[in-house]
């Protein structure tokens, strides 16, 4: 049997691992484990339970766009075969614990999304899910605002920096609703585009001539949701967390409520918001939807665009 020997330096690169490339990282666990530090001392404090929930599930989950990893469980004493998927989020298993009592309950934990791959997405990342029983999105953002004013208290500029562009959470954050974002940066407003408010699957027609009067493309098979989200990609996504703060758009239109609940303000919107720094999205919360009948027909909206999109459930 050959002697196993040291690969000269010439090669050194085709390792998959080695010393010099852990070093280079090591900073960043570093300050990896005070943020997280930072993170727990900050829920425990507001009075939150720290969870940890079971990462197999019986169910993929609802979102229509998330493909969950799928595994077989052998049972030990039957030899029964049973499938079981990791999970995308904590999210159904720890609302079950909001409902056996628990108010205030965070989680860092690791999730698993099948056949994503990019420079912003990975089939394994870790993710900070929390919930706040009696409180709205405003009191999340109030928690956004400080966890990213903590965190950037570990660079040594106090700013937040990605491919680039500089991001400075202390001074005031940029807060747009959709709409407005719409007027701003694509100059139309997408609330009168869609011809049924309580529909999860609007006619795309209104929607599909204004995008092709600024240039955006679309095929005949595309949906009103298709059509919005490439009219967001291209037209206004570009300038969200680039001014030099981090930015918050809110009231999605309730056709793309997800788990949100509807605006007692709007009926048209839903209280859902997202995160944006330097160009990044880092996060999506909302006001919880809690009228079961509204909830099922979601459900099985969002299953039969699955089956339609994708040839499964």
């Amino acid at each position: 049997m050959p002697l196993q020997t040291r690969p000269e330096k010439s090669d050194i690169n085709k390792v998959w691992w080695n010393r010099d490339n852990y070093a280079k990282q090591l900073p960043h666990l570093v300050k990896r484990q005070k943020m997280v530090k930072m993170v727990r001392d900050y829920f425990d404090n507001e009075g939150f339970f720290e969870v940890e929930t079971p990462a197999l599930e019986v169910s993929p989950g609802m979102e229509v766009h998330l493909k969950a990893f799928a595994t077989e469980l052998e049972e030990p004493f039957t030899g029964d075969m049973k499938k079981l998927y990791l999970h995308t989020s904590p999210e159904f298993c720890m609302k079950k614990l909001l409902v056996a009592g628990l108010p205030k309950i965070y989680q860092l934990a690791k999730v698993f999304r099948n056949g994503e791959r990019s420079t912003h997405h990975h089939p394994e990342f870790c993710m900070i899910e929390w919930y706040r029983a009696g409180d709205d999105y405003y009191k999340l953002m109030e928690d956004c605002v400080y966890l990213l004013q903590k965190s950037a208290e570990f660079s040594e500029d106090r700013l937040l920096k990605y491919e680039g562009v500089t991001c400075d959470p202390f001074k005031e954050w940029e807060r747009f609703t959709i709409e407005e974002l719409f007027i701003k940066y694509v100059g139309f407003g997408v609330l009168d585009t869609i011809d049924n408010p309580y529909s999860h699957n609007p006619s795309p027609e209104e929607l599909r001539k204004r995008a092709h009067s600024i240039g955006i493309k679309t095929d005949a098979s595309d949906t009103w949701e298709d059509i919005f989200f490439r009219i967001m990609l291209n037209k206004v996504e570009p300038h969200l967390g680039f001014n030099g703060v981090p930015t918050i758009i809110y009231e999605y239109p309730l056709c793309l409520a997800a788990l949100s609940r509807q605006s007692p303000k709007d009926e048209r919107v839903a209280e859902r918001f997202e995160l944006y720094v330097c160009g990044l999205e880092l996060a999506n919360a909302f006001s919880e939807l809690t009228n079961a009948e509204v909830q099922l027909k979601r459900f099985e909206d969002e299953q039969e665009a699955k089956q339609k999109i994708y040839g499964y459930t």
